[in-house]
């Protein structure tokens, strides 16, 4: 991953800082330790990598064995890796890995029960940049391996138009016209839309993507039934797992899913140490 050391050396950094006090204090450096990351609790895997690297970054020699890959469905109790090396070391990273890969199993996990609440239909789980400040690449990798597909990565990659982009330029059909004349052809345009006559506009306008944000259930199918295949719609607000199988009901290709990054719990997996 792009920038995935800096991120970690980062996190170590503001951890570590000037040193860590209590290992200095109570852990003599260079005794040799044993480690096992154990799942506490039914999820899915994702980033192990990650939490490999971070001890790699510490001390390369550290030996890192993973039992299982990214995407596995856990069960309390499964031993996810074993680690030896430096105990010192060992326990200067072990923060540091488990808030990374505890919070990348959360998304993995939600994503997987959204992506299994919609199977059957023709809808996609989709994320939004609505990700944790620094940890964007991780969070995404995360919806990946829960069976999410990906949004845009930022404001830099892809075109979506929303109300107060409207607002600024004065309509829809305006707002698509300044988009066009600006984008390379090869980029598509999405356009938020709050109501069936902005669904029309933007389809007049030639928008690729249109957004349906918080509508009803009534008023999407008649969207999707509107638009006919004209363009991709993508359902968006109000979506939880009582009320995704219903929106993903009235035919939508994509619902996005901002929860799956902004409100997805930690899986809980513990470090357990032994001295050599």
């Amino acid at each position: 991953m792009i920038g995935l050391d800096k991120l970690i050396e980062d996190a170590l950094r503001e951890d570590i800082h000037t040193g860590d006090i209590t290992t200095l204090a109570v852990v003599a450096g260079g005794r040799p330790a044993r480690a096992r990351l154990v799942a506490k609790e039914p999820m899915v895997l994702a980033g192990i990598d990650v939490a490999a690297r971070v001890f790699h970054i510490l001390d390369p020699t550290i030996s890192f064995t993973p039992r299982f890959e990214d995407g596995a469905r856990l069960s309390a109790g499964d031993l996810i890796a074993e680690l030896e090396g430096d105990a010192s070391l060992l326990l200067q990273g072990e923060r540091v890995a488990l808030n990374l890969v505890q919070r990348m199993c959360g998304t993995a996990t939600l994503t997987a029960r959204f992506v299994e609440a919609v199977r059957g239909t023709r809808a996609r789980i989709v994320d939004t940049r609505k990700t944790t400040p620094g940890l964007r690449v991780l969070e995404k990798y995360a919806v990946r391996v829960g069976g999410g597909i990906n949004h845009r990565t930022g404001l830099y990659d892809g075109v979506l138009i929303k109300e107060n982009h409207i607002a600024a330029a004065g309509g829809i059909t305006e707002a698509v016209r300044r988009a066009r004349a600006y984008i390379p052809h090869t980029m598509k345009i999405e356009v938020e839309t709050e109501t069936l006559a902005e669904v029309e506009e933007a389809l007049a306008a030639g928008a690729e993507i249109i957004m349906l944000d918080n509508m009803d259930l009534e008023s999407m199918s008649e969207a999707v039934a509107l638009i006919g295949g004209r363009a991709l719609v993508e359902a968006s607000g109000g979506v939880n797992l009582e009320t995704v199988r219903g929106i993903a009901g009235t035919g939508v290709d994509i619902i996005s899913v901002g929860a799956l990054t902004h409100s997805a719990r930690a899986m809980d997996i513990s470090m357990l140490l032994e001295v050599a």
